[in-house]
């Protein structure tokens, strides 16, 4: 009787194993939209940097010979103690298309990174935003340009891809893995119509989407979430397409241990428990599906092994291998694929000893 209710079990959180994959094959088939004419609009490009002096000096030359010619650079200096303001100074008298803004703490508002956005957003004189971080830089020239012809008329959020450097390292493998995965997510459901989160690292909206859900106000006294939060409010089937154009890539340096990227997505989960209701529970049921189809599948071989077992964990593994393997290919993601089952219990286990000490404290924020 257990064994027949297992084997029942398996085979449900399987089929939704394989219908989470076909979902996610949707972006796969994202087309842009052609313009019939290629215009070029004003954009301001929005960089918030706290104590990032070093990120700066390396990775800000990405962005100002970058190949456009209509933008501005909007630096704010959020409240830093290093030399972020000088290094700012520096290129400011080099770039005349660079406008820095000056943040100090104030108790309402202390460490609050959308605050220093919100400043930003407001001192930008464009309509077009686009945002990355102090310490990303963009994979080509054309990144600006790759970014902003996705704005149409009805199209006013664009969701971009940001990856993570290649190095020879199990944690990059891993962290690239599970940037790979929220990143087919997160494209999958703003294809089908439902966007739940963008990354920072490269995101483009209209001022006028900002003001029209009054900025972060709904979650300011949240410290994360200015990137996801604000997608949860402002983003709709209708105003958010996605980039894929390879040249629209941002690239950022992995973190380089456990413990440094275990702090980092410590805070980015937590900021999930703000989402809407169906987000939370279409992500929460990716993962639970996933960990009991694991569980359920070592069980009922070593218990009961049978073709159905042995068939539906073929169906599985093929299905993912052609949905992650296409993904690699489309958002230039190479050698992942060979290490998928892998990396994919290793993932596993590690958001659950993430969601495990969540429950005991809560994570740090905005540096």
């Amino acid at each position: 009787m257990i064994v027949t209710v297992l084997l029942y079990s398996f085979v449900v959180f399987t089929g939704i194993q394989i219908l989470y994959y076909l979902v996610f094959s949707s972006f796969l088939f994202h087309t842009k939209k052609k313009n019939r004419k290629s215009t070029v609009l004003p954009i301001s490009i929005i960089i918030c940097a706290k104590n990032e002096a070093e990120n700066l000096e390396k990775f800000l030359p990405t962005i100002l010979d970058q190949k456009y010619t209509d933008f501005e650079v909007i630096l704010i200096n959020d409240a830093s103690s290093d030399k972020t303001a000088e290094v700012m100074k520096y290129f400011a008298k080099k770039y005349s298309k660079i406008k820095i803004i000056t943040v100090k703490n104030i108790e309402a508002f202390w460490g609050n990174k959308k605050y220093a956005l919100t400043l930003g957003i407001k001192a930008a004189k464009n309509e077009h935003l686009l945002f990355t971080d102090a310490d990303c830089s963009p994979v080509s020239k054309n990144w600006i340009y790759e970014m902003s012809q996705n704005f149409h008329k009805e199209k006013t959020i664009v969701l971009g891809y940001g990856k993570y450097k290649i190095e020879k390292s199990f944690i990059n493998l891993l962290v690239r893995f599970e940037t790979l995965l929220t990143a087919i997510q997160y494209f999958s459901f703003s294809k089908i119509g439902s966007p739940y989160m963008a990354v920072g690292r490269n995101l483009a909206y209209q001022k006028s989407e900002f003001f029209k859900v009054k900025g972060f106000i709904n979650h300011i006294h949240i410290k994360s979430g200015d990137d996801d939060l604000f997608i949860q409010d402002a983003a709709n089937k209708k105003n958010t397409t996605i980039s894929l154009s390879k040249n629209s890539f941002t690239e950022s340096i992995a973190p380089k241990s456990f413990t440094e990227w275990f702090h980092q997505k410590r805070r980015h989960i937590s900021t999930a428990n703000h989402y809407k209701l169906k987000h939370k529970f279409f992500l929460g049921m990716f993962y639970i599906s996933k960990l009991l189809f694991y569980l359920l599948a070592i069980l009922l071989c070593m218990f009961y092994p049978s073709k159905i077992i042995l068939s539906l964990t073929v169906l599985y593994y093929t299905l993912q291998f052609i949905v992650i393997g296409f993904s690699t290919k489309k958002l230039n993601e190479p050698r992942l694929i060979y290490f998928l089952p892998f990396l994919e219990i290793a993932l596993l286990i590690f958001h659950f000893s993430i969601f495990i000490t969540n429950l005991s404290s809560k994570p740090n924020h905005w540096k």
